[in-house]
């Protein structure tokens, strides 16, 4: 979550008018931030993750885990308590990968993100800190929470909006802002930009957002499924017509506002580049694995109280946040709105940014909606076609939150206007421009993966990542598919056991060459179907060898002076993500599935109920204090965690 704006919110009839203003001067904005550092070379690489959390206050008494609404007094103390153990730092010359975490607001009121104090390195012994700095932050995290509250790192809260009471304290549904059939307004974080947020997406939006996920069928889940507990009868709001004239789905889960999507947990990792090149060759070769890394992490098999039929939180999110109106997402002549736009605002990207010698045209094979005046105003700049394609595209968006004391500002020196946009188009990849006046680099951010539930896990998907784009570049690796294929991995990654299940377009060879390719061979045989096993871990005979993502990285630290202890210990990240996809070890929405249809409990009809979530619950707590790792935990970290 970036800094956020002090002033007065505008309403969404308010914002509308200032729409063309925010992206013309963002733009500005952009062309002040290019010129100053496009020519900007030679920063090392850092890198930093994101980890969420949700504070869960137990009810014992009545077997009842709860989300804790105290997000404004944790963040007040974990600030204190920064602020003193800073001087002690300053004082004492600390260094920087010792520096004390930072912790930051987040939408949910229940949620807080915690960030490192200081940039990692490439170092190998920055790498082996980023498990014991992860569960720092979750010790200082725990030490300002009450004796009945924890933090857990779940992707989706499974009980989330389900019938009685889960939230501390318990606030009815419903609100002005969001006029949910069941999340109460109290559930956001009271910063002024997270209501008007929600509110203006739903204003511009022109109803509710709807989301329908699957349900999983059990054995007596009735079919067709039709959700009991949607209040179809209630009329406080215009948008109450919704639920009745179709936007809740037969046998679908239906949730209806924001904060099911942005009340979700990730894990996120930003890279500095060397220079504005690099980065922009690592966001294209990272892009196609945002879909392969969203199956190995799926973590949310569970919504509103029911069990659904698929693993990831991704659709749920982009459907939490789609303003688009009827009129953009087709269902009506364009009069008012300026295009169709196919996606919503948070989902995958839509083209590449980078243009090497491996790239070729026809990996861009979706029709790219651009705002022509725009894209004008970067060419005329002097900005290259890619990136002004990127930019074009990104700023078809309007702002959703405008600050009244915000809107006019020194575009030489300000990227708010910029940020605007920039920062609520959230896809599977983000590129990063530095800061004004700062000495931060061109950056990219990978966005896709779910919150594990064990800092041994989130550790090891983040040092994974960070080690393949070291591979990337010390190897030229190129893993360019057409976007197409990219989207409809992001939707297979979606599925039941999509690792176990299903096959993913990924490229047969992903060496990158030197010179132009051939147009003499189709784009169509680059690429091929493959398991999740193929991919991670690679294949050999059948005429379809692959070297594999994990051999990949294990090649790469062979021609580093490593030594035996440092060797082990990253081989233990690699284990996991190895086993993971061949199977040998479940995901976390696998294995929490597993886990709710175990409890004596459950009555196989699909509902989660709330003495299965709460057992559930502290069953991962447990996992989280290693407490469980050899015993129910063993088919999730196979004794891994406890081995480092």
């Amino acid at each position: 979550m970036g800094l956020l704006s002090l002033g007065t919110p505008l309403p969404w009839k308010e914002v509308e008018k200032y729409a063309s203003h925010v992206r013309e001067h963002g733009i500005t904005q952009f062309l002040h931030i290019w010129n100053n550092t496009k020519d900007k070379k030679g920063n090392i690489l850092l890198w930093g993750d994101e980890v969420e959390y949700m504070v869960v206050s137990y009810d014992d008494e009545k077997k009842n885990a709860l989300l804790s609404l105290r997000q404004a007094q944790i963040l007040h103390d974990l600030e204190e308590n920064e602020i003193k153990q800073r001087k002690i730092e300053d004082a004492e010359g600390v260094e920087p990968n010792q520096r004390i975490p930072t912790f930051h607001p987040e939408y949910g009121r229940y949620m807080l993100e915690a960030t490192p104090g200081y940039p990692y390195t490439a170092s190998f012994d920055d790498l082996l800190n980023v498990e014991r700095n992860m569960e720092r932050r979750r010790t200082i995290a725990i030490a300002n929470l009450l004796p009945n509250e924890f933090p857990v790192t779940l992707a989706s809260y499974p009980r989330l909006g389900a019938p009685g009471q889960f939230t501390d304290p318990y606030y009815p549904p419903t609100g002005p802002a969001s006029r949910s059939f069941f999340l109460p307004d109290e559930l956001i974080n009271p910063h002024a930009r997270f209501p008007t947020l929600t509110a203006n997406i739903r204003e511009r939006r022109g109803s509710k957002v709807a989301i329908n996920v699957p349900i999983f069928k059990d054995e007596k889940t009735p079919s067709p499924f039709i959700d009991p507990t949607i209040p179809v009868d209630r009329d406080l709001y215009p948008e109450d017509a919704n639920a009745k004239d179709g936007a809740a789905l037969a046998d679908h889960i239906y949730m209806d506002s924001m904060g099911f999507g942005m009340g979700c947990c990730c894990l996120q990792i930003t890279f500095q580049a060397t220079d504005i090149d690099e980065a922009r060759r690592l966001y294209d070769q990272l892009a196609p694995l945002s879909p392969i890394f969203l199956a190995l992490t799926a973590a949310s098999p569970a919504w509103r109280g029911y069990l659904s039929d698929q693993d990831c939180r991704w659709n749920v999110i982009a459907g939490s946040v789609d303003d688009r109106t009827e009129e953009e997402r087709g269902l009506k002549p364009l009069q008012k709105n300026r295009f169709v736009i196919p996606k919503s605002r948070y989902d995958s990207i839509d083209c590449y940014i980078s243009r090497g010698a491996e790239y070729r045209e026809e990996y861009n094979d979706i029709e790219l909606v651009k705002d022509d005046e725009i894209k004008k105003m970067l060419t005329d700049a002097g900005v290259d076609d890619a990136l002004a394609n990127h930019y074009a595209h990104l700023f078809i968006r309007d702002p959703i939150v405008v600050f009244s004391e915000l809107v006019n500002q020194d575009d030489a020196n300000s990227s708010d206007h910029f940020e605007n946009i920039q920062s609520t188009n959230w896809q599977t990849m983000r590129f990063k421009p530095p800061p004004p006046g700062s000495g931060i680099g061109w950056r990219v951010e990978f966005r896709s993966m779910e919150i594990q539930i064990t800092d041994f896990e989130n550790a090891a998907f983040a040092i994974f990542i960070v080690l393949l784009t070291r591979v990337i570049l010390s190897y030229k690796l190129n893993f360019y598919l057409p976007i197409s294929k990219v989207d409809e991995n992001m939707k297979v990654a979606h599925y039941r056991d999509a690792v176990l299940n299903e096959k993913f377009y990924f490229r047969k060879d992903v060496f990158a060459r030197e010179e132009s390719h051939s147009e003499e061979v189709p784009v169509e045989e680059e690429y091929r179907l493959m398991t999740m096993s193929e991919i991670i871990n690679g294949k050999k005979g059948d005429g379809e060898e692959f070297p594999g993502l994990v051999p990949l990285v294990q090649s790469y630290l062979d021609r580093m002076s490593i030594d035996v202890d440092t060797r082990c210990r990253l081989n233990a990240y690699m284990e996991l993500i190895s086993k993971r996809a061949s199977g040998e070890l479940c995901t976390a929405a696998s294995w929490m599935r597993g886990f709710i249809r175990g409890h004596e409990a459950y009555k196989f009809d699909s509902v989660v109920s709330a003495e299965i979530n709460y057992d559930l619950v502290k069953m991962v707590e447990k996992l989280t204090k290693g407490e469980e790792w050899d015993g129910v935990g063993a088919s999730l970290l196979g004794g891994l965690a406890g081995g480092r």
